[in-house]
């Protein structure tokens, strides 16, 4: 075989094709294989048209295909059927190939295979894309992390195909080992907390508002051209305005209300559950997903006649619409705050050295989470790059500020007339404990120390110290 190609994709369902359609549109020859041939030939026979592609039946064939040093996309389900991929190949390549895993990997996974992909000889690459099966066809956002070498080797690949914003790649190097799917990982927590807050704003409009799904769709079309300009708010108003065919109801209504999820909300909480970061507002809304999932316990619960406020109409004592605005941007501020303040953590917990304002950069086209103000977080870690938190920021700070008084109102309608709105109640929560002078963590401490002897520290000297409960003068003891 005389013509090589640049990079291979192995695992061509729908991401893995779009991705190696991706590569050859933009003038790179791919080799593609999959371990049902089958699918390997509809791919050249359907679009061998749009670039050069190398097929292969066999693994071996896969490999010999490539150029050195030998890129390899893997694009299969995580867990288990990527650890296959990786033991089919991994003896085929030699020192200073890749493998790019490219799927929805857990971050731990990750750091785990490339260790010992490393004393192989092997470069292990952890890539994040974002963008589903669109993104990667048209451009999605890249997180790769692994080595430099790595990067040097397989980035300038990476970064033709990613999306672009003023020209320039929706792709960056991360950082060692498992930071780009950590990056990920957090990325779509931050969407699961945007949907959440999306959807209590519908229901909120709806149900209080009184607005059919059309009328909601047109406030988001009208708040999509403002400060909520994102990818989600558009596509929101899209299936709000969305007529079933076969009934004439709204879509919205003909859709069962439990909402699905693939792990990668989970993987954020219970990371940050590890990390000691309080991402609340992601945690509400993969708990909510749950809640809405828990078909037999919903039921029991309407079974039973749980008793609550009956929502009525019009009952707000504001503008609602102007309020709810106000209360999902500050809301979807805390979620992006909790999700950063995350990936510094880990940063630090790792070594990974990840440049957040480098991430809110590559966020800012081609993924999911992509909105007009990314670049506001950009500025913010570009003037500070330490930065605690994003609501000490300048710009945040004001934002957060200005909608204190409407963001309380919607927390205090929602809970009068019985509407979960655990999004915007958390994000409150969580605003109201950062500014709070005082915790009444202090209690906690005290009630730590009566039944386990936990100790606590004082307000007025150093040291450690513990309170003799059970003795008749309670004496304190240095601990």
């Amino acid at each position: 075989m005389s013509e090589k190609a640049q990079i291979g994709v192995t695992g061509l369902a729908v991401m893995g094709r779009n991705l190696a359609r991706n590569f050859a549109r933009h003038g790179h020859t791919v080799a593609v294989h999959n371990r049902s041939y089958s699918r390997t030939k509809e791919l050249v026979e359907e679009f061998g048209d749009e670039g050069t592609f190398i097929p292969s039946e066999s693994a071996e064939d896969f490999v010999a295909s490539l150029e050195r040093p030998r890129r390899v996309v893997i694009m299969v389900k995580a867990g288990g059927p990527t650890d296959a991929v990786i033991e089919e190949f991994a003896p085929l390549l030699e020192e200073g190939d890749m493998l790019i895993d490219a799927g929805n990997a857990h971050y731990l996974d990750t750091r785990r295979r490339e260790a010992a992909l490393k004393e192989r000889g092997l470069h292990f690459v952890g890539t994040g894309v974002s963008g589903g099966e669109e993104g990667a066809l048209h451009g999605p956002s890249i997180m790769p992390g692994g080595s430099v070498e790595s990067y040097q080797a397989l980035g300038p690949l990476l970064e033709d195909i990613s999306a672009k914003v003023d020209g320039e790649p929706c792709c960056v190097h991360v950082g060692p080992d498992g930071a780009g799917h950590f990056v990920k990982m957090v990325h779509n927590g931050i969407e699961y907390a945007d949907m959440q807050l999306i959807a209590e704003a519908y229901d909120l409009l709806r149900q209080v508002g009184g607005h059919s799904p059309s009328e909601i769709a047109d406030v988001f079309r009208g708040w999509n051209e403002g400060r909520l300009g994102s990818y989600l708010i558009e596509i929101t108003a899209e299936v709000l305005k969305q007529t079933d065919a076969e009934t004439g109801k709204p879509f919205v209504d003909i859709v069962l209300d439990q909402a699905e999820q693939k792990g990668t909300g989970r993987w954020t909480v219970q990371a940050a559950l590890d990390l000691g970061v309080p991402v609340s507002g992601i945690a509400e809304s993969v708990f909510a997903r749950a809640l809405s999932g828990g078909a037999d316990v919903r039921a029991a619960a309407a079974e039973s006649g749980l008793p609550g406020p009956k929502a009525t109409a019009g009952a707000h004592g504001g503008d609602l619409q102007a309020d709810v605005e106000q209360a999902l941007f500050a809301s979807k501020i805390v979620a992006y705050a909790q999700g950063f303040q995350q990936i510094q953590a880990a940063s630090k917990e790792y070594g990974w050295e990840i440049d957040p304002g480098a991430m809110a950069k590559i966020w800012r086209a081609g993924c999911i989470i992509r909105a007009k103000f990314l670049d506001f977080i950009k500025q913010a870690y570009d003037k500070s790059p330490e930065l605690t938190t994003l609501l000490v920021d300048e710009y945040f700070l004001d934002a957060v500020s200005g909608a204190q008084d409407a963001w309380r109102r919607v927390v205090v309608t929602a809970a009068q007339h019985g509407i979960p709105a655990p999004g915007f109640a958390s994000a409150l929560a969580y605003y109201d404990g950062l500014r709070a002078e005082r915790l009444p963590a202090a209690l906690i401490q005290g009630q730590r120390d009566f039944f386990g002897a936990h100790t606590y520290h004082r307000v007025d000297k150093e040291g450690s110290f513990h309170t003799l409960w059970a003795t008749e003068d309670r004496k304190e003891i240095d601990a």
